[in-house]
């Protein structure tokens, strides 16, 4: 058993291959070997440092063993080496040495090949021996550069805009994305999904921004559009179409049911304008008269469509929907009216109230799955999910929409991407990585080790050979 000495003067134990046999404290806050992180099931813990779990520690067990194996074959190797020259010096071998100078020099180079890459496999997580030699302890000491280095990579290889593309074209994102949405399964579930994202979603917001956000909104259109050359259209095609006529048609029905309900109230009406100095009588009479005559003009004007009186509505129509679209002053009249009315603190309340009947009614849309909308949007997927399944155009729009996005996050968003890989491996701690690095990919380098010795034995053997069959 050899010691490492360790900075600030302490000494570490180590085998005889220099690998140490103290396994270094967590970190700070770090649970023991084997346990979960605290609130977390994940490789890593709170602070983005490595947790070993029961499967690295699985893993270290095995590597552990092959440790041991591959510095047995090395005392293996050592023994066969001693034994060996032992033999050839004492003659055991026959002449200049005889088979004995032949394992010799095979076991001797398996020693070199056991030995170099013994030094080789540490130098990538310690400093062999503890010695500080150039260019070992490569993952603690280098961890950040590998971190730069592996982002560069992956931006460059993974992330070009020519990888990405030609691979997103490769999958066919289109024709499978059409085929999936044809299914009424699948498209069940995306109703679903949309349906509680959508009512996720208007959880969320509160409804006084909103109402807020929509009543501004509204109020704001409202002010900067010009209505009446609009409504001056709207008017001009209805009296055009005739479709004001059953507007006429109520009011003179109205009228005269309310002429016929209130006779006495028009005739008090008539009497009470008439001058102090005429008799009663006379104005009793005149008011019989006056609304005789105007129940009479109503009652024809509600019987017969051709009325004049309907003829002069038309025209007044007419004539009020021209100057709406040309007339400046009416224009400008009925610009003044809307702000007035937009003023009014019973609209604006009415605005703002508007997004709580639309919330209200889309969320009971939303969870009612035989609502209008969810089976509207169902079958819509449905649809799209056959025109994308065997339509080829509309494939390719569809996969370059994507491809499209996706280049541009992945070539806008490039440094971001991979300063995660760079930011994520700068903030673990160097030590604890190394072990957790060696820990999955430890077992396979130990192979190198048994590698080296037995190819160095086969290398040396080789050599001795040559050389012995050259100086014969």
């Amino acid at each position: 058993m050899q010691t490492n000495r360790r900075p600030g003067g302490r000494q570490e134990p180590v085998n005889d291959t220099g690998t140490s046999t103290r396994q270094p404290p967590p970190p700070s806050g770090t649970p023991p070997a084997g346990a979960p992180p605290a609130g977390s099931a994940g490789p890593t813990g709170a602070a983005g440092q490595f947790v070993f779990n029961a499967a690295d520690e699985e893993r270290q067990r095995g590597v552990r063993r092959m440790k041991r194996t591959a510095t047995g074959l090395l005392i293996l190797v050592a023994l066969v080496y001693v034994l060996a020259k032992w033999a050839q010096h004492a003659g055991a071998g026959g002449g200049d040495g005889g088979w004995a100078g032949y394992v010799a020099a095979a076991a001797e180079a398996g020693m070199v090949g056991a030995l170099a890459d013994w030094f080789a496999v540490t130098a990538l997580f310690r400093r062999p021996l503890g010695l500080p030699i150039p260019h070992t302890a490569i993952i603690p000491t280098k961890k950040d550069q590998l971190g730069v280095s592996l982002g560069e990579f992956v931006g460059e290889n993974f992330l070009s805009s020519d990888v990405v593309r030609t691979r997103l074209h490769a999958l066919g994102i289109g024709g499978r994305l059409g085929a999936w949405l044809a299914e009424p399964a699948h498209a069940d579930r995306v109703t679903e999904e949309l349906a509680t994202a959508l009512r996720g979603a208007l959880t969320v917001l509160r409804d006084s921004d909103v109402q807020a956000v929509v009543g501004e909104a509204i109020t704001r259109r409202a002010e900067n559009a010009e209505i009446a050359p609009g409504v001056g259209k709207t008017l001009e095609r209805i009296v055009a179409d005739g479709g004001h006529r059953r507007a006429v048609d109520l009011v003179c029905v109205k009228a005269h049911d309310w002429l016929v309900t209130h006779g006495e109230s028009v005739m008090d009406a008539v009497q009470g304008g008439a001058p102090g100095w005429t008799p009663r009588f006379v104005d009793r009479k005149i008011g019989d008269r006056v609304y005789k005559e105007l129940l009479r003009f109503v009652t024809e004007m509600r019987d017969m469509p051709e009325h004049p009186a309907r003829g002069a509505v038309d025209r007044f129509l007419s004539d009020f929907a021209a100057d709406l679209q040309s007339d400046t002053e009416t224009r400008a009249r009925v610009e003044r009216l809307k702000s007035e009315i937009l003023a009014r603190g019973e609209v604006q309340d009415i605005i703002a109230s508007a997004w709580s009947a639309i919330r209200t009614m889309i969320l009971s849309a939303a969870e009612d799955e035989q609502s209008e909308l969810r089976l509207r949007v169902r079958a819509s997927l449905i649809s799209l999910g056959s025109r994308l399944a065997t339509d080829g155009r509309l494939q390719g729009k569809v996969e370059g929409w994507i491809e499209g996005a996706v280049v541009y996050v992945v070539t806008t968003y490039r440094t971001e991407i991979t300063s995660l890989i760079t930011d994520t491996v700068a903030g673990w701690d160097a030590e604890h990585t190394s072990r957790k690095i060696e820990a999955h990919i430890g077992r396979d380098l130990q192979f190198i080790r048994i590698n080296g010795t037995v190819v160095g034995a086969l290398a040396g053997l080789l050599i001795y050979t040559v050389s012995r069959a050259l100086g014969a």
